[in-house]
Order: structure tokens, then C-alpha cells, then sequence
């Protein structure tokens, strides 16, 4: 299930919006934190590391929010836990508002590579990778990093940036549930591909990613049905949504 604020905390408040980080986060941070000490001769070069992993995490989710209040949505709220970070977004109904609030998380990471790999090569062109090897491989851990958040969130799995982008695409021609649809569809294939990786690479943090999507997946493919029947419902011509632009359905439900 997606993770609420049941078990978290608010670390900060910034432009109105909440951050909260979840308590297993902090169980999750020890471990992989004792997992890079070995790569480096101090270990407080593995601290940065994780907090580095962590400022990344928390710009990508401050890109969804930002958008989604751009293009008149609503969201106040990110929720940092040990699979990673999530930012309630709420756009306007309509797939170009959803595709900026969604793609603006990805240009996130886009736009840290260049600033990652520009102090790379002046830290090396000023010799101090030389005399520092920690903070060498420290600047190669955080682009590995960035590109391996970039390249896992465009995976073309719902609900993944990339399967919601997917989607959103999708949304011009097929309409809100069928591209939702086809987007479940698609990640349910994709997380299949996921477990397999998984059991190739042995890792069991990959597997329980691979399930939680599958889980999302199924979720979604549910709420398409629920979106068609809604769809197909007689309408109002003469009444239109400001934000959606669609009709409302003929029903006891307006005053």
C-alpha cells in the first residue's frame, strides 16, 4: 500500500508543504550505511553518501509538488520511506496538467547529473581526487546514484514516474480509464520482469520493490474499471467542469 503519515513523523514544513519521514526509514538508513562504510577509509564519507541519497530522494518528490501546484493542483505533502519517497499530488484531471506534475520528478534528477559530474571533473582537474580517494569515490557513488534513480523511476511500470507518464501519454488517445488500463497492463508485465530480475540477481530488496509494484499494478487495473463504469454513464451536455473540462453524470448528485 502506499505509505501515509500512520508511523511517521514531520521532519520539516517548507511552502506549506509537510515532509514526514517514516520511523523504518531510520532502520533502513543504519543498514545501508554499514553496507558503504567498507568502500571508505572514513566512515563518515558513507553518512554523506546516504544524505546525499536522501537530499536526491527529497528534490525529485519537492519536483512533483511544485509542478502539480503549477498547473493548479493540489499537494502538500511528501512521505519519505525505506522504498523510497512519495509526494501526494492531486493535478486537475486533464493528461497535460498530469504529465508535468509526474515528469517533473524525473527533470529532477536531470538536472543533478550535470551539477554531480561538473564537481567531479573540477574536483579532478584541481587534484584533490588524487589526494582524497573517499571523496573520489564518493562524486562516482552520487552519479551512479542519480542516473540509477533517473533510469529505475522511468521504467514504464505503474505506478512509477515512468508508468504514469505512460499513462499520461496514453490519456490523449484512449481517454482517463482505458489509458489507465492499459498502463496497469503494461507494469503487471513489468513487475513480472522485475521478480524475475530478482531471483537472477538474488536480491531480495529488488523482490520486495517488484511485489509492492505488482500489488500498485493490480490496484490500478481495479481502478480503471471503477473509472470506465463512471465514464459511461449519461451525461449533462449542457454543464461543464472548469478544471476537466467534462460533463457531469445525470444523477441526484448536484445542487
Amino acid at each position: 500500500m502506499i505509505p501515509t503519515k500512520e508511523g511517521a513523523f514531520r521532519l520539516f514544513r517548507f511552502r506549506e508543504i509537510d515532509v514526514h519521514v517514516h520511523w523504518s526509514w531510520f532502520i533502513v538508513a543504519i543498514y545501508s550505511v554499514s553496507g558503504r562504510v567498507p568502500n571508505y577509509q572514513s566512515p563518515i564519507w558513507a553518512v554523506l553518501e546516504y544524505l546525499t541519497l536522501f537530499l536526491a530522494v527529497l528534490l525529485h518528490e519537492f519536483g512533483h509538488v511544485l509542478a502539480c501546484r503549477q498547473v493548479g493542483g493540489m499537494s502538500d505533502q511528501i512521505v519519505l520511506w525505506p522504498l523510497g519517497g512519495v509526494a501526494y499530488v492531486a493535478p486537475p484531471p486533464r493528461p497535460g496538467a498530469t504529465l508535468w506534475s509526474i515528469a517533473a520528478g524525473p527533470l529532477v534528477n536531470v538536472v543533478l547529473l550535470p551539477i554531480f559530474v561538473g564537481l567531479f571533473y573540477t574536483c579532478r582537474a584541481a587534484g584533490a581526487l588524487d589526494s582524497n580517494p573517499d571523496l573520489a569515490h564518493f562524486l562516482r557513488a552520487i552519479i551512479f546514484m542519480d542516473v540509477s534513480l533517473l533510469v529505475f523511476n522511468l521504467l514504464p511500470v505503474y505506478p512509477l514516474d515512468g508508468g504514469q507518464i505512460l499513462r499520461s501519454l496514453l490519456w490523449y488517445p484512449l481517454g482517463r480509464a482505458r489509458s489507465l488500463k492499459t498502463a496497469a497492463i503494461i507494469g503487471l508485465v513489468g513487475g513480472a520482469g522485475l521478480v524475475a530480475l530478482s531471483v537472477w540477481w538474488q536480491s531480495l530488496w529488488t523482490g520486495v520493490m517488484s511485489v509492492f509494484l505488482l500489488f500498485q499494478c493490480w490496484r490500478s487495473y481495479q481502478q480503471s474499471g471503477a473509472l470506465r463504469q463512471l465514464e459511461q454513464l449519461p451525461r449533462r451536455p449542457d454543464f461543464t467542469c472548469r478544471v476537466c473540462h467534462a460533463s457531469p453524470p445525470i444523477g441526484a448528485y448536484w445542487v
